[in-house]
């Protein structure tokens, strides 16, 4: 999926040169206005369709729940952390600088809709952490996507802000389903119970990170989320007002799947298990197997551990310095509203006319 969203990535790279004689943002964000406004779309859907497929926006992510589970926590965490918020990065960037123009933006609008809803009812309909985390991931890219669509300085700025705060606690989300994962020696929700007795430590650092994504007060996730929403309001047509609803649901939606994580392998004694494996497992940890002379044990690193909570404890920051961090967000907001500013800062000099 990477190679393919690179070859349209390339191809459109290529088309943009053959019609503009460059690939300089600044010269192709003043020189794509001369073109007819059929090949600008065409130019817009394919970078729009490339970097799609990279954020995993519906319905071009269809391979992120399937790929990110089956990799290890630590692997998975840093791909759920940046590579998707790499996709939505160059689609600010496309968005903002190249097409400022509103023409897709409804467009962008629908299909930001269908990321979060269809996202937020896969999460709800897996018995895998790991699997439900994926698909919460999908949901959340909406909500970014939604803040691009607006096409507004509030939108992007609530957008740069959810963004931060999403890479932090999805990757604080993937380490503790990997010390789940350590401690019970499967992510099934099915299969695991009683860790809340047994691992009170793995309990907490999933406990913080769930309310978070799930748009808690006053977490930053519930600061992200009135962000997008408030944007949407001022937008004021209908649709905005459909996505306020459906990131409100999505975000319940989100609360449920997490909290439904944490009752069946938390709170849920271990005895009410089918099959009890997670008793059997505390059994070979206390009492190790041999074999021969090898020990079979059961141990989580103590780096994984700290690592952990030393990004938990980087996403409760985001809640306090949520404001500076805002206002950030905010002039990066305003320095892509349109092209202007972004020319200026290549070409001081320029005034008016194309950038030679």
């Amino acid at each position: 999926m990477s190679l393919l969203s690179s070859i349209l990535f390339l191809a459109a790279i290529g088309m943009v040169y053959g019609a503009l004689g460059t690939v300089n943002l600044a010269q192709v964000a003043q020189r794509m206005q001369e073109l007819p406004t059929d090949v600008q779309i065409l130019l817009h859907v394919m970078l729009l369709v490339a970097f799609g497929i990279k954020a995993a926006v519906f319905p071009l992510s269809f391979w992120l729940p399937d790929s990110y589970p089956s990799a290890p926590a630590p692997v998975t965490a840093a791909f759920a952390g940046l590579l998707t918020k790499i996709g939505v990065y160059a689609i600010i960037r496309v968005e903002t600088v190249i097409f400022p123009s509103p023409e897709l933006n409804p467009a962008l609008m629908v299909l930001a809709l269908l990321t979060m809803v269809v996202g937020a009812l896969g999460a709800v309909a897996q018995a895998d952490i790991k699997r439900i985390l994926s698909f919460t991931l999908v949901s959340h890219i909406g909500y970014m996507i939604l803040g691009v669509a607006l096409g507004t300085v509030a939108g992007t700025a609530a957008a740069i802000f959810y963004i931060v705060h999403h890479i932090v606690v999805q990757t604080t989300l993937f380490l503790a389903a990997g010390l789940v994962e350590r401690e019970a020696g499967n992510t099934s929700i099915t299969k695991i119970g009683g860790l809340l007795a047994s691992a009170p430590i793995v309990a907490v650092l999933f406990f913080i990170p769930a309310l978070n994504l799930g748009g808690i007060p006053p977490f930053s996730g519930f600061i992200g989320k009135l962000g997008l929403f408030q944007a949407a309001a001022e937008q004021g047509d209908a649709l905005a007002y459909v996505l306020i609803g459906a990131g409100a649901l999505v975000s319940l939606l989100t609360l449920y799947a997490l909290v439904r994580v944490w009752n069946l392998v938390f709170w849920r004694p271990a005895g009410d298990v089918e099959g009890d494996e997670t008793r059997l497992l505390r059994a070979v940890e206390q009492e190790p197997l041999t074999t021969g002379s090898i020990a079979i044990t059961k141990t989580t690193p103590r780096l994984m551990t700290l690592s952990t909570g030393a990004m938990v404890a980087v996403g409760v920051a985001l809640t306090i310095f949520a404001g500076p961090l805002y206002a950030v967000s905010d002039r990066a907001a305003q320095n892509l509203d349109g092209p202007e500013p972004y020319i200026q800062l290549l070409f001081p000099d320029f005034e008016e006319g194309v950038v030679e």
